[in-house]
């Protein structure tokens, strides 16, 4: 899927790091109609699709799932490419550190019902999109599925532990943050939970990442934090509203080593600030990401995130650069031997040649690291509490 996130040019919630989630700005995701190739947008250009999920300000709905989404590009700006785990290092060489990238000043959201609803946006990432999921009960711990982002609409009952697969290639995704230009008050908004109450074990919350972390440049004990992205239900009541900041660190990582071994990276949640400022304590771990369609990466029963194996392009690519290493090798020793000793020949160096196309292939080889494991800002993560949650009454 292609995700685009989008943030109000004059207040964007993303990049404050305090508990004040009410005056947030408003997170959507959506599914275009079409696929889009980014490349070849241009000033003017409107991108349209619907909601994939209900779109929530702390407690109170504001658009509903469906809901039909209009997105005019307003121009087109160079910025720097995320980083990525697809290719080695000698593709990313020669790839160009900045792209064109659209940015949306506004959009356009007309409900179901037919209002309309004015937000202010614009572009902070691009990306297509797919999520991933650890399989508890898959014969191999380390089996995940592989699918793209349906996003989930409220409906007043805890979020199922996982997504059954989905057939087929992932569509184009818009993920947004904006803010209301109008702001509407519907009627259908749910009450939120007034008395003490306990978030089961096992309970699922949608979170989005408001700093990158990754196997190769994180520490252990590293903080960072994150932002829900939708609430946590219990029966037909919000326990955790939309906004409620939740805090966690690096517990392990592993960065990509030689013999081509990929990285890892284990990280757990240990608060969430509700946004009245009040603080609990919690135990949670990652169930699910969602990451850019090429990249490889896998989420084990535990929560820890593996690069996955290299792939045959990945040593397609090496192995060419091998061989041109050895030729280079072969050709520069007998060279270089020919110029020195006077009565030195193509035949009689060739052998050294061959050693130094051998030694040098070898060292290049041996050399190569692994996939890293790379989770940009504004990741989209699913987080399951690992212990019950006791929450006062507000």
């Amino acid at each position: 899927m292609l995700a685009v996130g989008v943030a109000s040019a004059s207040d964007n919630c993303a990049d404050r790091e305090s508990s004040a989630a009410d005056s947030c700005n408003l997170y959507l995701k959506v599914k275009l109609d079409e696929k889009v190739k980014i490349s070849k947008l241009k000033p003017g250009d409107v991108l349209t699709g619907t909601l994939a999920r209900d779109v929530y300000s702390g407690e109170r709905r504001v658009l509903p799932a469906g809901s039909q989404i209009n997105l005019p590009v307003d121009k087109l700006e160079r910025r720097r490419r995320l980083p990525n785990d697809h290719w080695p290092w000698v593709i990313k060489v020669f790839t160009p550190r900045h792209e064109n990238f659209p940015v949306f000043r506004s959009a356009v959201a007309t409900t179901p019902a037919g209002g309309q609803v004015q937000l202010q946006a614009s572009a902070l990432t691009i990306y297509h999109e797919v999520e991933i999921h650890s399989r508890p009960n898959a014969k191999k711990p380390s089996e995940t599925i592989v699918e793209p982002s349906e996003g989930s609409s409220t409906s007043g009952v805890e979020t199922p532990q996982s997504a059954p697969p989905t057939k087929g290639k992932p569509g184009t995704t818009v993920v947004l943050e904006a803010m209301e230009s109008r702001p509407q008050f519907p009627s259908a908004s749910p009450e939120p939970s007034r008395h003490p109450v306990t978030i089961a074990s096992g309970t699922q919350g949608k979170i989005i990442l408001l700093g990158g972390v990754s196997a190769s440049k994180s520490r252990p004990g590293d903080a960072f934090q994150a932002r829900l992205v939708e609430p946590v239900w219990l029966n037909s009541e919000i326990v955790l509203p939309e906004g409620t900041l939740v805090e966690g660190t690096v517990v392990k990582r592993t960065p990509p080593r030689m013999l081509s071994r990929a990285g890892s990276i284990a990280l757990t949640f240990t608060k969430l600030t509700l946004p009245g400022g009040t603080s609990n304590p919690i135990e949670a771990s990652v169930s699910g990401v969602e990451v850019d369609q090429r990249s490889h990466m896998k989420v084990d029963p535990e929560g820890k995130i593996h690069g996955d194996r290299p792939g045959k392009a990945w040593m397609l690519i090496n192995v060419g650069v091998t061989a041109g290493i050895a030729k280079e090798a072969d050709d520069g020793l007998q060279l270089v031997i020919e110029a020195i000793v006077s009565t030195a020949t193509d035949a009689s160096t060739a052998g050294w040649g061959r050693v130094a196309a051998t030694c040098a292939s070898a060292v290049f080889l041996l050399t190569r690291h692994g996939r890293d494991v790379i989770l940009p800002r504004f990741t989209e993560m699913s987080v399951t509490f690992d212990r019950p949650v006791s929450l006062p009454a507000r």
